[in-house]
Parts: C-alpha cells; sequence; structure tokens
C-alpha cells in the first residue's frame, strides 16, 4: 500500500489521538458483514414493543431509520408510516402520482414491496423504477418537481427507501412532498403521530393487497426513472462521474452500470474508473468499518474521508 493512501486511512482514538485503523486497507473479515439473511427475517417476523419508546415511529432528518435486529425498523414500522403517507396524502388532498425509490441496503428491498402492498390498497397511483431497480434520492425528487411543475392540481410526491449513509443492517424511509422534499418536522410529526396510532391498534387499519396482486393492480406503474436524465445528459455533451470505487451491483461493474445508466455512447459519456481491490478482489475497508455499506450481494461500499489517491487497475 502506497503511503499516500496509508497517510489517509485514519482513525481517532478514544484520546482523541489520530492513528491509523487496524483494519483499514484490509479484506473485511466475514464477521464483520452483516447476516443479510437473518436482517430480511427479523422485519419479517419481529414486532416492535409498544412498550419501548426507540420502537416506535420517530423521525429523523424527514424519515424512520433503524434496524430490524432491534426491532426498530419492521415489517409493521413499514406498514404503518406507508399508511399513515396515504392517510396525510387524502388530508392534503395529494392525489397525482407517487414515485418511489430504494437503495441497494438490504432491507430496502422489503421494505419497498411492503410499502407497494399498501399503497395499492390504498389506490394511489405509484410509479416504480422498472425490472426492480434501485433509484438515488435525486432522481425521485427530480421526478416529483418535473410532474408539478407548471401545475396546481393532481401533485406528485414520493416515498425514499434509504438509512442514507447509515451501516448496512440499517432500514430508512422517507417522505418526500410535492415540493420534492425532505419533509419538514410539521409533515413527519403528523405522519410520525398517526404511524404510531397505528401500531397501537396493531395496524388494523392498515389496507393490504398480496404483492403479486400490488404489481398487477391498474394503479401501480413501472418506469424507467431515467430517461429524462438519459436525454438531460444527452443535451449538454461531455461529463464526468464518480463512480465510487469500482463498486459492483449484480455483477456489474460501476464502470458500465453508469455508462448504461446514462445511454453509454449515445451522450458521449468517457469515464475514468478508479479502484482499489486487493490481489484477492475483496473488496477493502477504506474506514472506519461502522462507515461501510453493504449491498444485497455481500459487497462492501468502501467509504472514506478526503481524497485519497486510489492506483488505477
Amino acid at each position: 500500500m502506497s503511503s499516500a493512501i496509508e497517510a489517509r486511512l485514519l482513525a481517532g482514538d478514544a484520546s482523541g489521538k489520530v492513528k491509523i485503523s487496524q483494519v483499514a486497507g484490509k479484506p473485511a473479515p466475514k464477521e464483520m458483514l452483516a447476516d443479510l439473511l437473518r436482517l430480511e427475517r427479523e422485519y419479517f417476523v419481529r414486532r416492535p414493543d409498544l412498550n419501548c419508546p426507540n420502537q416506535m415511529v420517530s423521525f429523523g432528518i424527514s424519515g424512520r431509520r433503524g434496524s430490524s435486529l432491534d426491532g426498530t425498523f419492521t415489517e409493521n414500522h413499514v406498514l404503518a408510516i406507508t399508511q399513515a403517507i396515504c392517510d396525510y396524502r387524502h388530508r392534503q388532498g395529494t392525489d397525482g402520482p407517487l414515485y418511489i425509490g430504494k437503495d441497494t441496503h438490504a432491507l430496502s428491498a422489503p421494505a419497498q414491496r411492503t410499502a407497494i402492498e399498501v399503497l395499492a390498497a390504498n389506490n394511489v397511483q405509484t410509479l416504480i423504477q422498472q425490472e426492480d431497480g434501485v433509484t438515488p434520492t435525486p432522481v425521485i425528487s427530480r421526478a416529483i418537481l418535473v410532474h408539478n411543475r407548471g401545475r396546481k392540481e393532481h401533485l406528485a410526491d414520493g416515498i425514499i427507501i434509504t438509512p442514507s449513509h447509515n451501516p448496512p443492517e440499517d432500514g430508512g424511509f422517507k417522505y418526500n412532498p410535492p415540493n420534492g422534499g425532505p419533509a419538514d418536522t410539521e409533515v413527519t410529526r403528523w405522519v410520525e403521530n398517526r404511524a404510531n396510532e397505528l401500531l397501537a391498534a396493531n395496524n388494523t387499519d392498515v389496507k393490504r393487497v398480496p404483492y403479486n396482486t400490488a404489481l398487477r393492480a391498474a394503479n401501480t406503474h413501472q418506469e424507467d426513472f431515467y430517461l429524462a436524465l438519459r436525454a438531460r445528459f444527452a443535451e449538454r455533451g461531455r461529463h464526468g462521474c464518480d463512480s465510487r470505487w469500482g463498486r459492483q451491483v449484480g455483477g456489474r461493474s460501476a464502470r458500465r452500470s453508469v455508462a448504461t445508466l446514462l445511454g453509454g455512447d449515445q451522450c458521449g459519456l468517457r469515464i475514468r474508473h478508479r479502484r482499489l481491490k486487493s490481489d484477492s478482489g475483496s473488496y477493502l475497508l477504506i474506514h472506519d468499518p461502522r462507515s461501510r455499506r453493504q449491498d444485497p450481494y455481500g459487497l462492501l461500499q468502501p467509504v472514506c474521508y478526503g481524497q485519497p489517491r486510489c492506483p488505477e487497475k
């Protein structure tokens, strides 16, 4: 490992002194990885303890974050929050489409399935990324703003299923109102209170249909959220992007994912790709392991501070 990289692989100790982390730059040991199967199992079978305040619905920045392992992010939470959002939309007269997207955290896919079941049962016009794809938060925000541009009626809003930078065992659920989001405290307080009412009643007032029925429902639509973005990029010529250390999803390299996402040669996209891997092909820990992400394929998303100079391969 070069001294330039090593000098940046730093972590603070209890005394406040800066030192090199013992795991930085090394292949992630198996025991540090989240058990993805257990996460999903606990999401469905665990019931929140209504006598435990941190297992009731509470919002941070626009949404709920937690883990199925400690009962703070389970299917019951997602059922209650989604129904509360449906109730809030009805209260506000929001009857346009709802765009929903998810990231690659292990709990995001099951949470999206749960949300779609509730949205379909509530007859919400729901738009999801085609082929069960993932969507960054700005893509959903932009879709909301584009739909609402020049409109005063039938406004769109959205749900984004992500815990942002939280570790892989966490899930997250955010609501974006028609202004593109994130929702302010007045909105989240209403949704939070309503969701807790539903939880306290064992979600008996939650409307829901089976997932396969929800996918085939007339009010559930699959679209390519990136189509408009591709056209926008094509208008502007050459671009650069940061593919985040060559992370792979579904066996596809980040270089190829970005090129496919934006239309590749059709919009003249050129990518300089930097990646840091061990000789064994395992993804390396770049900083504190609590900062890592792990996608459903069991890979690491290395996260670091500053701009380490990583060798090209």
